[in-house]
């Protein structure tokens, strides 16, 4: 848990870094984009100043007879291009006493509404704007209802404030989009060492608006996005507004380095890894727990095991040696119970061994051609003593002539520890029969059939494991290592086999080893197991 809340720490702290960077970059972008309208303003402002509301108040002041207007259709234009275009757009020119409000036009005049409202509006801007430092401003608007226009007129000079004579003219708003144009497109906006010579339509785009937000000009390239500078072109050209926006793609050449790209992604990448890692080795842990108190039930299972029949052994050896048998049937019954306790331990020991040996990945098998018939006799014949003690009768079903590619030592050993599962856990009085049966064109089966309470489905793959035992076999008085099933498993994996276990066709659980079939190149020799008639506790069916 604090491997997993250091991980979180280091991921706030490492996104938090990389937000505060981009913010920093950004906020440098910001910068430049302010930048960039600052100078779009200063020479917008520059070139409507003196090549637009400069000559054209002059041309009109020019012309003007003594007490008369001039009119400005009849005045001819400046040579220069861009003061002749906006010449050529002046709808009226007028001089308005602001003393008497009286207000002449040159030439046609306008409506009575135009005129109540270009009065009302010069008075209002020349009481509203700023002390002057210049002698021309500007006013963008109409009368409600009208389309609007931009206004130029003349201030009083700072030296001469009781003049109430103020010059002048009222031309569309078109007339102002060739010098926007001009300036978007003449000179870059930033300094060509920030954009490496790109093309200047490609660097972002200028919207000029009104001072109500209303779009007058629209750079023919438009890009959406977050980083927008603005700027104004000043209280005496009609506060009109200047909003750059940088082309995503270019911001990130005017930051050293590029914008740093979000490492969200990845830092939620690596936190699901740490917090994967760190829940593996949880699980790990409780493995670990969980194998731990199986080997703990293993080595109390193996002490428990090796117990009861050393101290059935130790007991009637005592017997024996102290001279206490009073017959010879039961000098003859303390010896079979010794043959038979140290059977048990034999065949536990093997077991322990054969564990041992695939813990150290060190088992291993010499599989050669052996008749089934005869082997399994002969397991059965060492075996029988033991089923005795619980009154099991041991029957057989084998078919004649089949031959396994199987090593004898290993098949008895897993012979064995089938019998002893069946034995040890099922009925006394019950009868567990030995089978062979040719299953396939290569595989020969041996099955082992008790007549016990036999093996739920949901535990017939676990009951294979180490150390496992079925739930309803732990608090019981039997006792078990949990590795026998997994010995009979190791070992037929080794001769390429497999094992399972299903239900007997008359209750019970049938145990299946399967083993490559084999042949014979001769015929074998025959064994005293083979030939010996079958002890008591055995039946041929």
């Amino acid at each position: 848990m604090l491997a997993l809340g250091f991980a979180v720490v280091l991921t706030l702290q490492a996104f938090g870094a990389a937000q505060y960077q981009r913010a920093q970059a950004e906020r440098v972008l910001r910068d430049y984009s302010a930048f960039a309208a600052a100078r779009f303003a200063s020479r917008s402002a520059y070139d409507l100043w003196y090549f637009a509301f400069v000559p054209a108040i002059k041309t009109i002041d020019h012309g003007s007879a003594k007490g008369r207007v001039a009119d400005p259709a009849r005045l001819r234009p400046p040579d220069d291009t861009f003061p002749a275009t906006f010449f050529r757009r002046i709808r009226y020119s007028y001089e308005l006493d602001t003393a008497s409000r009286r207000i002449v036009f040159g030439g046609r005049a306008p409506s009575a509404t135009w005129q109540k409202w270009l009065v009302d509006t010069i008075t209002a801007e020349m009481h509203a704007l700023p002390p002057m430092m210049e002698d021309i401003a500007a006013v963008l608007g109409g009368p409600p209802g009208e389309p609007r226009a931009i206004t130029v007129f003349t201030l009083p000079r700072a030296v001469a404030r009781a003049q109430t004579r103020v010059l002048g003219y009222v031309s569309g708003l078109d007339a102002l989009m060739p010098y926007f144009q001009f300036v978007d497109t003449s000179a870059p906006l930033l300094p060509r060492a920030l954009t490496g010579g790109v093309a200047i339509d490609s660097i972002g785009s200028v919207v000029v608006s009104d001072a109500r937000g209303v779009p007058l000009y629209r750079s023919p390239a438009q890009y959406s996005s977050t980083i927008t500078g603005h700027d104004t072109l000043g209280s005496f050209v009609a506060n009109l507004q200047v909003d750059v926006s940088l082309r995503p793609e270019i911001a990130g050449r005017l930051v050293i380095g590029g914008l740093p790209r979000s490492r969200l992604p990845l830092l939620v990448a690596l936190f699901a890894l740490t917090a994967g890692l760190i829940v593996i080795a949880l699980f790990q842990l409780r493995r670990e727990y969980d194998l731990s108190a199986l080997r703990t039930d293993f080595v109390s299972g193996v002490s428990h095991e090796l117990r009861t029949p050393l101290a059935q052994i130790r007991m009637f050896a005592e017997t024996l040696m102290l001279g206490r048998i009073r017959s010879h049937e039961e000098r003859e019954r303390s010896l079979e119970i010794i043959d038979q306790e140290a059977r048990r331990l034999t065949h536990l020991v093997e077991n322990l061994l054969h564990f041992s040996r695939s813990e150290r990945q060190s088992l291993r098998v010499a599989p050669v051609p052996l008749v089934l018939g005869p082997a399994i006799r002969a397991v059965l014949e060492s075996f029988s003593p033991l089923a005795d003690t619980r009154h099991v009768r041991l029957a057989t079903h084998l078919t004649d002539g089949l031959v396994a590619r199987v090593d004898e030592g290993a098949l008895r050993q897993m012979l064995l520890n089938l019998l002893d599962n069946a034995v040890k856990y099922g009925a006394d009085g019950q009868t567990v029969t030995v089978g062979t049966e040719r299953a396939l064109t290569d595989r020969v089966q041996l099955w082992v059939q008790d007549q016990g309470p036999g093996i739920p489905d949901g535990d017939r793959e676990r009951i294979w494991d180490q150390f496992w035992r079925l739930e309803r076999d732990r608090g019981s008085a039997v006792a078990g290592t949990g590795i026998g099933l997994s010995v009979v498993r190791e070992l037929a994996a080794l001769h390429r086999g497999r094992v399972w276990v299903e239900t007997a066709p008359g209750g019970g659980a049938r145990f299946v080893i399967e083993l490559p079939v084999a042949v014979l190149t001769q015929a074998p020799a025959a064994s005293p197991a083979a030939d010996s008639t079958p002890v008591s506790a055995q039946a041929d069916t």
